[in-house]
């Protein structure tokens, strides 16, 4: 299957550097370009991408708006957003997180790098690699706490507040299963249902709700 990209940076030079490292790869093609997070709303609908790499300082309309807007369309329902961000100085990833990007990549990542978190996104996984998750989720633990737009774990039974937990913490479903002594297909489902429960659209925003709730602290486990 060919992932369909949209890339949305108002760096030309970026776009386009983007572009070629894209098309390089068999498995995706480029099918838009945005300067604006309003053009990357657009470029969404009518060219039907499957991810947009989003990067969140943009004129007309910041990232995570249009990130917001994307996420908020029934029409958009299967396109994810991967975020791009000058890390050490941007402190919006959370609210990206929150408006519905599926993870998010720092713009210094090597070449094969970008393109494994894009097909790891279009596949339907989160990325948050450990890292700087554990420094994002610093940050914002020091920032006035906001209730989650999603349910709380109250909702969910023992077993599935011990799947949110390891997804919080970077689990994949393997690895859920393995920590737990569960077949991979189980854990799979256990993590469908508690994203069913908290209403939430992708394990990006189980990470969310798991730290916004108090399940996990920042360097738990």
């Amino acid at each position: 299957m060919t992932v369909r990209v949209l890339l949305a940076d108002d760096q030309t030079l970026v776009r386009e550097a983007f572009a070629m490292l894209v098309e390089s790869a068999p498995d995706m093609e480029v099918v838009g370009q945005a300067a604006t997070g309003r053009q990357a709303v657009e470029l969404a609908r009518t060219e039907r991408a499957d991810l947009v790499v989003m990067d969140i300082r943009m004129p007309d309309l910041d990232g995570i708006e249009a990130t917001r807007l994307i996420a908020a369309d029934d029409d958009l329902a299967g396109v994810k957003v991967l975020v791009l961000t000058t890390y050490d100085t941007d402190e919006n990833i959370v609210d990206a997180l929150r408006a519905g990007a599926s993870g998010f990549l720092v713009k210094d990542t090597r070449p094969a790098e970008l393109l494994d978190a894009i097909r790891t996104v279009a596949a339907g996984e989160a990325l948050l690699s450990p890292g700087p998750t554990a420094r994002l989720i610093a940050r914002f633990l020091r920032s006035p706490v906001t209730a989650p737009a999603t349910a709380g774990p109250d909702c969910l039974s023992e077993r599935e507040r011990e799947v949110l937990t390891l997804v919080a913490r970077g689990l994949n479903n393997t690895e859920i299963a393995e920590t737990l002594g569960l077949s991979p297909l189980t854990a799979k489902t256990h993590v469908s249902r508690t994203m069913g429960k908290l209403g939430a659209r992708d394990r990006a925003q189980l990470v969310v709700v798991a730290y916004e709730s108090g399940l996990v602290a920042p360097g738990a486990g």
